[in-house]
């Protein structure tokens, strides 16, 4: 872990900052190891100032969103993890003569990125109802729900990497796929997203309102919500679904020790009482995995990030 002088250092690049943190409380999962350090950004001076410190100390960093897609390993993280608040949780029309194109900072929650747009009758994002994300990270897994994608509404992301050099990447220049959004030259995990520019549509705020609300009871009738867990675990195989697959293969109500893939969706494993380890759920995404492989010849790729 980090030694008393990185952390007195650390503090002075940003004053919100904890240090061996268990990740169990910043993670959807409620599940997973110690962070050395944990730093909760509110400007680009402080992210800045953290990034150069890591790069000259050789700490190793990376941003982890709101925790509904991640799952810190047992053993923990010996380095230092970003969470972006204050100036990054800003909504706003990017030019006042375009009032369809916005802009959301990287830090912003879904919920208050819909809820802004339902506000001032713009449309389009209503699919990502329900979702526990903020914007960064949806960006960044290239997250949707039925049958759409925030990449498709996607115009400019902003972006920061290791070398603190701020950059902006129109979306055709990005390599946008399923459940992926990378970014040439940068690796997985080293591009943090400050904020991003999206094209959405005028509409009714009582409708999108509607709109969300249908979303929202599809997904309580066919999802998990009660239960700690971090969305879909496994990615869709090309023309088919992880979740019959893995109902196909018996594999419903499957445990280790505290971990359980979900009795109601199939490609969800929860933290069942919320006393699981992240240890538990590895080895059950393995068993899942090996199952299914054996009967179908198809490896299930994780959607969650595992570090």
């Amino acid at each position: 872990m980090l030694n008393s002088r990185q952390q007195q250092e650390i503090r002075a690049c940003c004053d919100a900052v904890s240090f061996d943190v268990s990740m169990a409380a910043y993670s959807t999962f409620k599940a997973g190891g110690q962070a050395a350090a944990l730093a909760e950004v509110q400007n680009l001076d402080q992210l800045s100032a953290l990034l150069e410190y890591c790069r000259r100390e050789v700490i190793p960093w990376r941003v982890i969103g709101r925790g509904s897609n991640i799952l810190v390993m047992d053993t923990g993280f010996n380095g230092v993890l970003f969470r972006l608040g204050g100036d990054f949780r800003t909504v706003q029309l990017e030019d006042e003569s375009e009032t369809t194109v916005i802009s959301a900072g990287g830090g912003c929650l879904l919920a208050d990125l819909l809820g802004w747009c339902r506000r001032h009758g713009l449309g389009g994002l209503e699919f990502l109802a329900g979702i526990p994300g903020g914007v960064g990270g949806t960006v960044r897994m290239n997250a949707g729900a039925f049958g759409h994608s925030i990449g498709e509404f996607l115009q400019v992301v902003s972006i920061i990497g290791a070398d603190g050099v701020v950059r902006k990447k129109t979306a055709t220049a990005l390599s946008l796929d399923y459940r992926s959004c990378m970014v040439e030259g940068y690796g997985p995990s080293q591009a943090i997203i400050l904020s991003v520019t999206l094209q959405l549509q005028e509409a009714d705020g009582e409708q999108i309102a509607e709109i969300m609300r249908n979303y929202m009871l599809e997904r309580k009738k066919n999802q998990p919500l009660s239960s700690p867990s971090a969305g879909s675990f496994f990615k869709n195989p090309e023309g088919d679904y992880a979740g019959r697959l893995i109902e196909a293969a018996g594999l419903k109500g499957a445990r280790v020790g505290g971990a359980m893939v979900s009795p109601v969706h199939a490609n969800f494993i929860v933290n069942d009482g919320g006393q699981g380890t992240a240890a538990d759920i590895l080895e059950l995404m393995h068993k899942v995995q090996e199952k299914v492989r054996k009967q179908t010849g198809i490896f299930l790729e994780p959607e969650v990030h595992i570090f």
